[in-house]
């Protein structure tokens, strides 16, 4: 006999990026659809996780995370950011950036506040903030470029409103925050003292055509306001390690341990020994900018006699393309069309809005082997 159950995300299904992968396996298509490198991570870093398996670091880790890797992140946020968090009380290792999203936005978040969260968006956030019983407030993105209207955002603040989310290097736009942006967030916070920052800077590393990245951790103003988010998962080309981070000023860190305390705890003890080693290695990150660009600009060199048009990528493994010259399908039907019928795998942008906006986008990993990106652009160009 079935029981009565009501749950508590009713519109939540299997998302997009599974939907596409088994759509790719049964069609044995090129995936360029979920966000997952197809190549290897460093054997040296794999051979340290061994090390640390063998050396007898198998049991719990401390909540906050093993004391070199807090250190370690603590020591290299500094260096590259020029503001410091304390390791003892405002770090925390996380099991993945998914895991610490969730965290921050349920530790702030009560009935009824308000998050303003500009869109196209991850598909991440909103369930926390549902299951907080918070209200998301959608802001679009201005095209071409997915630029921020600061304007915009502003009319959307009221008394309710507790947080809002950046997320830059932008997945799924690859668009980034500039100098502009970040004054005009830290006015808009100095005029708000009630408001708070999420920013997701998972893509931290990833940033093309010698643009750096802007962290709010940097911006002593907002630092004292916001979670910084962050992921050894993509850095290093291990997200199945589910390894992630979060930076905050102590009492909002505070908080943020007591929801991390009862969900995960904390994450594998012999994988944050053997990051905590490896981020040494600072050519590691120093050289992603210069790797990821490599692999952007083969593939559009590749598809440049296709009928597809480039929304230009600045940042993260994620190249947009435009199909408006191509065909009039909504995006759902075209990426699906695509897998079946040609064998390519991406992902719609309309699932990246909560309206379900089609402004006729494709998202495509670039995280791939050279060979699969050559595979990929051959596809596109036969269309």
């Amino acid at each position: 006999m079935q029981q009565s159950y009501t749950s508590k995300l009713p519109d939540i299904g299997v998302n997009i990026f599974s939907t596409m992968s088994a759509l790719a396996q049964q069609y044995k298509a090129v995936n360029l659809a979920q966000g997952f490198p197809d190549f290897a991570p460093s054997e040296e870093l794999i051979r340290l996780v061994h090390d640390y398996m063998l050396k007898g670091f198998n049991q719990y880790a401390p909540l906050a995370g093993v004391r070199p890797l807090v250190v370690n992140l603590a020591e290299k946020t500094e260096k590259l950011y020029g503001l410091s968090y304390d390791p003892d009380t405002e770090i925390t290792i996380t099991c993945g950036a998914t895991e610490a999203c969730y965290t921050a936005l349920t530790s702030i978040l009560h009935e009824d506040d308000e998050v303003i969260i500009p869109e196209p968006c991850f598909d991440v956030y909103l369930p926390a903030i549902q299951l907080s019983k918070a209200k998301a407030v959608f802001v679009p993105l201005t095209l071409p470029d997915f630029s921020y209207d600061w304007e915009l955002i502003r009319s959307k603040v009221t008394p309710r409103t507790k947080l809002i989310i950046i997320n830059s290097p932008h997945n799924p736009t690859g668009s980034i925050l500039t100098a502009k942006d970040v004054e005009q967030l830290q006015l808009l916070v100095e005029a708000y003292p009630g408001l708070y920052v999420l920013s997701d800077e998972v893509y931290e590393h990833i940033v093309f055509d010698g643009n750096k990245h802007i962290s709010i951790s940097g911006n002593p103003v907002l630092k004292e306001r916001a979670f910084i988010i962050g992921s050894f998962g993509k850095t290093y080309h291990v997200t199945g390690w589910r390894l992630g981070f979060c930076l905050a000023p102590a009492y909002m860190m505070k908080e943020f341990k007591k929801v991390h305390q009862y969900n995960t705890f904390s994450p594998v003890a012999p994988m944050q020994f053997a990051v905590a080693d490896f981020m040494k290695k600072t050519d590691e990150y120093e050289s992603l900018p210069a790797f990821f660009q490599n692999k952007r600009d083969l593939f559009l060199r590749h598809i440049k006699e296709s009928k597809f048009d480039v929304i230009p990528a600045s940042g993260t493994y994620f190249q947009m393309l435009s199909y408006k010259n191509i065909s009039d399908e909504n995006d759902l039907d075209f990426a699906a069309r695509l897998t079946r019928e040609f064998g390519l795998a991406s992902i719609p942008v309309s699932v990246f809005y909560n309206d379900k906006t089609d402004h006729k986008l494709l998202r495509f990993c670039i995280a791939k082997k050279e060979e699969t990106l050559l595979k990929a652009a051959h596809i596109l160009c036969k269309i």
